[in-house]
Order: C-alpha cells, then structure tokens, then sequence
C-alpha cells in the first residue's frame, strides 16, 4: 500500500529547442517531416480504446499544398457517439476513483515521452497538417503541451492539498470528486497545445472525455491518442471522434451523463453548446461545468510616448507569426499620427525580408493559411477594404491559392475606428491600423474599449509610465491577458494563465489552477471524535 504524501513541485518551463542546422532536433526533424510527407495515414475514430472504421471518409491536406493528402479519417455517426458515451461512463467507474497520485504519474509520463520519442512526431504532424513552421511547432506542439502536462499535476496537488481546519473534538478534510458524466472536448485546430490540454485538464482530475477534434488538426491529434495509450492511459478515458461538430454536440448534450463543455472555438459554436445545455438541463445528474475560449478582436494601443521601433516589431510579430491564427494575434491598432509613417516603414522592411511558402523550407517565415474557408474570408476582407472609400491597404493584400492557401501580410489603414475590420474577427494575416491625433488618445482609448464585443487580449506601448497606468486602467475588462511594452501573443504557461471574458469566453485561465478547479466538485467531510448524548445547551444544564 502506497501511503507516501507525494509532492509535485513548481516545474520548470520545457526549454525551446533552437534547431540550428546539424542540430540532433534539427536532424530528427526533418528525418521525421521527410516520412510523414511521404505517408498517407488512415485515422480511425477510437472507442475505448478499439479502434473502429465507417467507411464514411473524409480527407485531411497540408494547408501549404492543398493538393497533398497526408490523412483519411472516418466519421462518426449517431451510433458511434452513444457508444462513445457508453465506453466512457464504463471508464468513469474505475478511472474516477484512481488515486490522483495515480493519475498524475501518467501524465507526468506523458509528458516526458512527448519530450524526448514524440517530439519531432508531433512537430513534424503539426507542421504538415496546420502548417507551421519549425518554432511555432515547437514552442506549441513540443514545449506548451509539456508545460501543461506538467504544470497541471502541480496545480492538480496544490488543489488536493487545500483542506480546512479542525475543530475540538472533530476532524475535517475535503475530498475533490470528479464530476458525475463526461466531459465534451471540442478542439481548435491552430494550437496542437490547446486540443491535448482540453482533454487531460479534466482527464487529470478524474474524469472522462469525449473528444471532438479539429478536421484540419486530426493528423496531429491523432499522434496525441497514441502518446496517451503509450502513458498507460486507460482505455475509454479519452474517445476520440472525428467527424460533425453538429451532430456530436447534438447527441452529447441530451445524454443524462453529460457534465460539461471544455470548448475553443468560435463565439458563435460555443453559445450554440451552451443553448443546446440548457435545452437539456433537466435531463442532467448535474448542472454542467461549461467553459470555453472563444473569439477576439485583439489590440495594439499606442501612446504618442512609445518607442517606435518596439511597436514596429510587436505589430508584425503579434499579427502575423502563424498568419495570424492564434487567438490572441493582433488584429487592430490604435496609433498616433505622428508614429505612423516610421512604425509603417519599419513595418515594410520587415515584410520585405520574410518570406513565405512551404513548412519544409526553415527559412519561411510566413506559411499558409488552414484551409480554402479561411483563405476566402481573409480575402474577402482585404477586398472590401480595397474598395472602400474610409480605408486603403498599405502593405501586402496579395492572396495566391494555387497551390497552398497564402495571404500575404497585410495592412489596412483607415478613417473609421468602426471600419469593419476593426471590428470584426478575421483570424489570419490582416491587421487593421487606426492612426490618431495625438491630442484625442483618451478618447481612443474609450474607442477602443467600446468597439469590439470580445475581451480576450490587448497590448499597450508607451514610455511614459503614467499614461501607460492610465490607459491599462481604462482598458480592465477589454483583455483577459494584457501586455505592456509588448505583443499580445505568446502567454506560456505557469507564466500568463491564458483567457478572456465578454465575448471571448468564460475566462477560466487555461494554463492556471481557475481551469482545474472547474472539473471538480469538493464534499466537506466532518468526523466527531466523541459524539454528543445531550441535547441540551450548556446554559440548561
């Protein structure tokens, strides 16, 4: 019998990899990229650990040659999804009452296997498949969902750890159950981080997901089945459904089991779940924990203090490293007149030194977009944009589709702080620019507040220190993660615990101890050493 009190300390951050030509990582990189480009894998849908095939295909391609099949996957279909939800409340029974040190070994396991064996596995599918270059692959694929394996087990301890006092005579604790059903895991395709973290956060507190994944993701979500399998995860923890978001989500949530949505995704699919919840609440065990990161329209403001050069470089940095498809990308500015014209320049220069094309190529900066829905909407955008008389493009504004889905990036500049690129999401490589007069910048910043319905994050650049104060103040519930004197990308996890609220979700911090907590649910247990026999109060006696 195991009665050792293990501690699982503060990790360090997973270092990121350099990979300098003739590098080991670099060498079994594209050793790895050179044999996933040549295969085309048939992924199945996983129940309970079996692996079963409908015949009902669909295919994944890269984004940067669409042309290129690197994946086939089966469907799911009604009955697939109640054998789903079936597998994992047989799971539940023995999974929910595992020691939690027990749990935590395998993800701590998985953790190290995905540092070492699978690293260049899942880089290379992630490249191939969303089309990433070698650092946004790692710092994502490799290091972020490193991270988060292992910073959940610390957080996961701290949590369990959390008990409350003692009274005379009596013994407290609280034990942290996992919920009473499964979890819905619906996963984004531009982060492979954020589609493992969906599922093992509640998975690691105890409970069993099902897991819908990203189409244009599944190659690499696919290698993360085979990386839990090979940790010792059970079978029917975590079942894996590729196929209809609709008819998944349909089915799911009129289950009595159903227990929660861990969702990142669009604004609009997200508040379709929660309705579809709350259709069905009568139905449920319990009330569903239902938490999500949605959509942005995340900033730049710019104080006519601010350092030029810096704002130059967060600018394209922020909107355009992964053609703008992170959630917190740049996706509008804010910026006084009398920068503009430099930060522009400097912002051209950079442009004129990237290139952009193929993932096999390291020395392309800029890769493609997912796929032909989002190639259309971007340029649809920059279209209108050309044609309006309130805005002009500045920089780029070339789309080329022939062989891969590219979108230069591009600049719009405009008149209108309600021009519809400042106000609504694109999610790729547009960044619209509002240039000020300096004098009105408190009254920007009230624009800036106002204009878009999400909260999810923002930046600020100025020198002087209290204006920065004051326009951070002003802007509080416009970003659930927010930077000064720097791009509004890159939270790492233990660091910036990532989310945002209005519009862009429940803000339940992934990468922090806010989302485990959500997967939980405590009983307070009270024992009485010495039972009373009286019923009186002390003054009645």
């Amino acid at each position: 019998m195991n009665n050792s009190i293990i501690n699982f300390p503060l990790p360090a951050n997973e270092p990121v990899k350099a990979y300098m030509p003739g590098s080991p990582e670099r060498v079994a990189l594209e050793k790895e990229l050179e044999r996933q480009s040549k295969l085309v894998v048939e992924i199945p849908i996983i129940i309970g650990g079996k692996e079963i095939r409908t015949g009902d295909m669909g295919e994944v391609t890269c984004p940067h040659d669409h042309q290129h099949v690197i994946a086939r996957y089966h469907k799911v279909g009604k009955k697939e999804v109640e054998m789903a939800i079936d597998a994992a409340m047989k799971a539940w029974k023995e999974w929910s009452c595992t020691p939690w040190t027990t749990r935590a070994a395998i993800v701590m396991k998985m953790a190290e296997l995905l540092a070492t064996k699978y690293r260049p596995i899942m880089n290379a599918a992630t490249m191939l498949g969303q089309s990433k270059n070698f650092f946004q692959a790692e710092i994502d694929s490799a290091c972020e969902t490193i991270d988060f394996f292992r910073y959940n087990v610390h957080y996961a301890s701290k949590i369990y750890a959390m008990q409350p006092k003692d009274g005379v005579a009596q013994l407290n604790h609280t034990e942290y159950r996992p919920l009473e059903g499964f979890i819905l895991a619906v996963t984004p395709f531009n982060f492979t981080s954020i589609a493992s973290n969906l599922c093992m956060t509640p998975v690691l507190m105890g409970n069993v997901a099902l897991w819908k994944p990203s189409t244009t993701a599944l190659l690499s979500n696919y290698y993360l089945m085979q990386l839990y399998k090979e940790a010792g995860l059970p079978d029917g923890v975590v079942n894996f459904l590729p196929g209809s978001g609709a008819l998944i989500g349909e089915v799911a949530t009129e289950s009595k089991y159903f227990s929660g949505i861990h969702f990142t995704g669009s604004t609009a699919t997200f508040k379709s779940l929660w309705k579809q919840a709350s259709m069905n609440v009568d139905k449920y065990i319990s009330y569903p924990r239902l938490v999500g990161e949605t959509g942005g329209k995340d900033f730049i403001f710019v104080h006519p203090s601010a350092d030029p050069k810096a704002v130059a470089t967060a600018a394209f940095c922020g909107a355009y490293e992964f053609q703008g498809q992170k959630c917190s990308a740049a996706s509008r500015m804010y910026i006084p007149k009398s920068l503009w014209a430099g930060v522009l320049e400097d912002m051209k220069a950079m442009a004129a030194e990237v290139k952009m094309g193929d993932v096999m190529d390291p020395s392309n900066f800029i890769n493609a977009v997912i796929d032909k829905a989002s190639f259309d909407k971007a340029k649809s955008y920059i279209d209108f944009a050309k044609e309006a008389e309130d805005a002009k493009i500045v920089m780029g504004g070339n789309c080329d589709c022939s062989k891969g889905w590219f979108v230069e990036p591009t600049i719009i500049e405009t008149s209108n702080p309600h021009f519809k690129s400042m106000e609504e999401e694109i999610f790729a490589p547009v960044l619209t620019v509002y240039p000020y007069d300096d004098e009105k910048w408190e009254e920007v910043v009230k624009e800036c507040d106002e204009t878009s319905p999400y909260g999810l994050t923002g930046a600020v650049f100025g020198r002087c220190r209290m204006a920065v104060e004051k326009i951070t103040d002003a802007l509080r519930y416009t970003a659930g993660n927010f930077y000064i004197n720097d791009k509004p990308t890159g939270a790492v996890v233990g660091m910036q615990p990532f989310g945002g609220a209005r519009a862009s979700g429940t803000n339940d911090k992934a990468g922090g101890e806010f989302n485990l907590i959500r997967w939980i649910i405590p009983r307070v247990i009270k024992e009485t050493l010495v039972s009373p026999t009286d019923y009186r109060y002390t003054y009645m006696k």
